[in-house]
């Protein structure tokens, strides 16, 4: 047995909508099947069930909410817990509401085309939230419980866990085994499916947020990789990624520079290390880069996820100067203001450079783009101007 139960991914905004849902999915479960009285049962069987043979539209909704028995509840309730709190702090209370509940209603639409068996559960809602983590936190790990001859915890690639496991195996493989016996499995793979495509979608067409560790930015990483491996099998594309449009085949032995070609394997590693996410060890190398070369500066994302690296581990003197960096060389990039208001709060807080920390703040009060951030970075302006030595 592996039953996944925490993931690595802490939500910055508490899941309210994934809180509700799970409230809501318990409340209903105890009323039907506690209280257990011929008229609650009569409720559940004519408004909670979807009923194949002619269902009813509210069916495709309400029938998300009840279940057969409690570890059924239980089983849904720590999918949802695991998976649905990260996506929803992705998505936002309401867009996260409504992919749930469009979820379950299109796994509910292909079960009832393919089975004439009634169906009852969130199992289609939550194989959509699954896959729609796996779209958008396709690089987090996934703390797993087993069960085999003894009990322990293992901590695995979300990728592996819900391919391979929670898809594959007990959705394709286990059901050819051992039998379907009660489990709507049409059901969760028609869930899967509308998750993963709904959250390419919205990755697609910017409807969520997008960063450098999301599904497609895996791929587009993917497709730069093989075209570059393509291209460098002719030794002129070798020669002139190293030495230029100037370089020729026959000269590159002459030519090789030691020191460049150390800072080149520097920033592929570090490109790789940022990439699987391993930050502890993409500071160490970034470090090693900029000793060797203080006018080292990384791709827009890559220097981005170095900066908050160092900010995250609390050595806020290297974040200062990484984003400094940031913002020297991609003073346009839509992460710019954002990075300006957090290099004021550093400066004027942490690093006591309040005339430093000032002129950020003011850059960032004229450049906001929502109030929200107007007034943070009004507040951290007006407090700095409060310090001694300093105009008001």
């Amino acid at each position: 047995m592996l039953l996944p139960i925490r993931t690595e991914m802490d939500t910055r905004h508490t899941p309210l909508t994934n809180l509700a849902l799970l409230s809501v999915n318990v409340i209903v479960f105890l009323w039907f099947d506690l209280s257990a009285t011929d008229q609650s049962q009569a409720i559940k069987e004519n408004y909670f069930v979807l009923h194949s043979d002619w269902p009813k539209f509210f069916e495709f909704i309400t029938y998300q909410f009840a279940h057969g028995d409690v570890w059924h509840l239980v089983g849904n309730m720590l999918f949802l817990w695991v998976f649905g709190g990260p996506v929803n702090a992705k998505l936002g209370d309401i867009p996260y509401l409504l992919f749930y509940i469009a979820g379950g209603m299109f796994a509910g639409l292909v079960f009832t085309q393919q089975s004439s068996h009634d169906l009852i559960g969130a199992s289609g809602s939550i194989a959509a939230v699954t896959t729609a983590y796996l779209v958008l936190f396709p690089r987090s790990r996934v703390t797993v419980l087993y069960a085999l001859f003894f009990v322990g915890f293992i901590t695995v690639p979300a990728m592996w866990i819900i391919l391979l496991k929670v898809i594959l195996w007990d959705n394709v493989i286990a059901p050819k085994i051992h039998g379907a016996g009660q489990v709507a499995h049409t059901a969760h793979i028609a869930g899967y499916g509308f998750g993963f495509v709904a959250a390419m979608l919205m990755l697609l067409f910017k409807s969520v947020a997008r960063d450098q560790f999301d599904m497609l930015a895996l791929i587009k990483r993917w497709n730069q990789r093989r075209q570059f491996a393509s291209t460098m099998t002719n030794p002129e594309a070798q020669a002139q990624a190293r030495y230029g449009r100037v370089a020729k085949p026959s000269s590159v032995k002459e030519m090789r520079d030691p020191l460049a070609e150390q800072k080149t394997d520097l920033r592929t590693e570090l490109s790789t290390l940022i990439e699987q996410g391993k930050t502890d060890e993409a500071l160490v190398v970034y470090e090693k880069l900029v000793g060797m070369d203080t006018e080292q500066c990384l791709p827009a994302d890559q220097q981005l996820a170095i900066a908050r690296g160092f900010f995250e581990s609390s050595r806020l003197g290297q974040a200062a100067q990484a984003f400094e960096k940031f913002l020297t060389r991609y003073t346009h990039h839509s992460d710019a203001n954002e990075v300006r208001l957090l290099l004021g709060i550093i400066n004027v807080r942490d690093l006591k450079q309040t005339e430093t920390g000032v002129t950020y703040l003011e850059q960032a009060v004229q450049r906001a783009t929502s109030d929200a951030r107007r007034a943070l970075a009004q507040q951290w302006l007006d407090h700095a101007r409060q310090a001694p030595g300093q105009p008001t």
